[in-house]
């Protein structure tokens, strides 16, 4: 059984739920501004937002299911995602699958013990000429190779730095 809800988390989905309750099509709107807020979708969210729009738990439920953007649990602070879609498979997604496991130490849906990754598949990208493919966040990478995968996980851990440009007086 879910924990509950802490009160000020539940205040804050409730606050969400009445502020786009009267949008057209409320419940994804909802349900993203729920995720951005608290990271995931928590599962005891799910009766509030269904008795906020009334409708079903089940079919809150269902669209959280359908939709690969949305998790009822936290997430790692990467979403790492790997096409397995027929044409990244015939391009060798499957090899970067097992690759991609070994490397991070961890299955799909699951997130490495530094919280930095979170694996999931994810069933065709849009990149299918490009395949493998991968998606970090927003952004797609195409012909990952195991060599390319190491760069884009040294990418999402590379914070740049913003320093200010020395002056004459600084020297």
């Amino acid at each position: 059984m879910p924990q509950a809800l802490p009160s000020d988390t539940l205040s804050r989905v409730r606050a969400i739920v009445a502020d786009l309750k009267h949008k057209p099509g409320a419940l994804l709107p909802i349900l993203h501004e729920v995720r951005d807020t608290l990271g995931h979708i928590p599962e005891n969210a799910v009766p509030v937002i269904a008795e906020g729009l009334q409708i079903t738990r089940a079919e809150v439920h269902g669209v959280i299911s359908f939709y690969h953007d949305f998790n009822t649990q936290p997430i790692g602070k990467h979403r790492l995602q790997i096409c397995r879609a027929e044409a990244c498979q015939a391009r060798g997604s499957r090899e970067l699958e097992h690759y991609a496991r070994e490397r991070l130490g961890i299955d799909y849906h699951q997130t490495t013990r530094d919280g930095e990754f979170t694996l999931e598949p994810v069933y065709c990208l849009g990149n299918c000429a490009t395949g493998p493919s991968v998606r970090i966040g927003n952004r797609i990478h195409g012909r990952v190779s195991a060599e390319r995968f190491d760069a884009i996980l040294d990418q999402a851990l590379t914070v740049p730095i913003d320093l200010e440009p020395l002056t004459e007086g600084d020297a």
